[in-house]
């Protein structure tokens, strides 16, 4: 099973959830980085013109989309990458970082700040407004950019959410949802 984006996909003319019958996970080849400015968010911009169909989609939600994974080795992981996930009450204001990759088959971790945790929130995929910290990622994309939706945050060795917005007067500010949103829309997929 997976899960990602941490917000679902929407119609462009009606800004409503497509409802997605099935679908495919495929591969993506990343062509270029449009860094983000205020005002202006940048954007990751990739190809599937040569991507792999690894699995099928079944549900698209605001919180992300979900089904089921055929081909994992497409994704160079291993259960040695696997970490815990971290309860909402276990989430600290504070340093975390997010897994990105920027560059075909380099995946990086980059520096981040939990600015605020919003604890009881489960009405939609803003859980956590996140700060972009690292100079590194900062140079390459102004900080959180389009198409960097869904990247893991980790806090202290665990598996805290994903990055879901990017705040577009400061490219460096966003939110994420928590782990245990996306977990339970998981379970439910059909």
């Amino acid at each position: 099973m997976f899960g990602t984006l941490g917000h679902g996909i929407l119609d462009i003319d009606t800004a409503k959830l497509i409802k997605i019958e099935n679908g495919e996970l495929v591969t993506t080849n990343i062509l270029d980085i449009t860094k983000g400015e205020k005002g202006r968010p940048g954007e990751i911009r990739g190809t599937i013109e040569s991507g792999y169909t690894i699995g099928e989609i079944s549900k698209n939600t605001e919180f992300g989309i979900f089904g089921s994974l055929s081909k994992p080795s497409y994704l160079n992981i291993s259960d040695e990458n696997a970490v815990d996930v971290c309860l909402r009450e276990e989430i600290k204001q504070g340093k975390a970082q997010i897994i990105c990759e920027l560059e075909n088959g380099n995946t990086d971790y980059y520096d981040i700040e939990i600015q605020k945790i919003y604890f009881n929130n489960n009405n939609d995929n803003k859980s956590m407004l996140i700060k972009i910290t690292d100079e590194r990622l900062i140079e390459k994309t102004g900080g959180i950019i389009q198409g960097m939706s869904g990247a893991p945050i980790i806090q202290n060795g665990k598996f805290v959410g994903a990055v879901t917005h990017v705040l577009v007067n400061d490219p460096t500010l966003g939110y994420g949802v928590f782990a245990d949103i996306m977990l339970k829309q998981m379970k439910e997929v059909n």
